[in-house]
């Protein structure tokens, strides 16, 4: 007696369930900001662990500068402790310290993921930033690149893989960080880019 196909319908089943390797490699968590709250926390628990505060207005402009994103209220953090000649840390020494978590941002986080980029890449992402922070349809990314949507596509692949955008909706793009379109402009300034 031979049982060919014994099972298959439990197997497809199953097979239809199953996600495929190339599914699981796409699968990006999204981790995404902090809500005001949490980031104001974020911000004011540490200062208070070590016996320093903060005036309202200078958690809601780093809550504001950050967009909420955990490193990023870590650097403004960092950088308004260290400006700051007493407590509690003003709006003052906030916008201060901007400037410095900026440039320490640029040099380290954005810089590393702006060295890993073909030229090609480097132009992609340069024309989503000029659009703004996002997301931006992949349409219009391609109108300002001015080349068709479709021949877009690999060069959007591969900028997905390397963690740099994402899709938050079928035919959307967007920056996987925030504060990335502006960095952007400041290392590809100009409009001959």
């Amino acid at each position: 007696m031979t049982v060919v196909g014994a099972g298959l319908p439990q197997l497809l089943a199953l097979a239809g369930n199953a996600k495929s390797y190339a599914e699981r490699l796409f699968d990006f968590p999204q981790i995404g900001a902090l809500d005001p709250e949490e980031a104001e926390l974020a911000i004011v628990k540490p200062a208070r662990d070590k016996g320093a505060d903060y005036i309202p207005e200078a958690t809601d402009e780093i809550v504001e500068q950050t967009r909420g994103y955990p490193y990023f209220l870590q650097e403004w953090g960092k950088h308004s402790w260290d400006i700051a000649k007493v407590s509690p840390i003003t709006l003052k020494d906030v916008t201060a310290a901007s400037t410095e978590a900026i440039a320490a941002l640029d040099e380290s986080f954005f810089r590393v993921r702006f060295d890993r980029l073909t030229p090609k890449e480097k132009h992609y992402l340069r024309a989503m930033a000029e659009l703004g922070p996002g997301p931006h349809r992949s349409g219009d990314i391609a109108t300002l690149l001015e080349k068709p949507t479709n021949s877009l596509g690999p060069l959007r692949a591969s900028l997905i893989i390397k963690g740099m955008i994402w899709s938050p909706n079928h035919g959307d793009t967007a920056f996987t960080v925030p504060l990335f379109d502006e960095f952007m402009k400041r290392i590809m300034p100009g409009t001959d880019w």
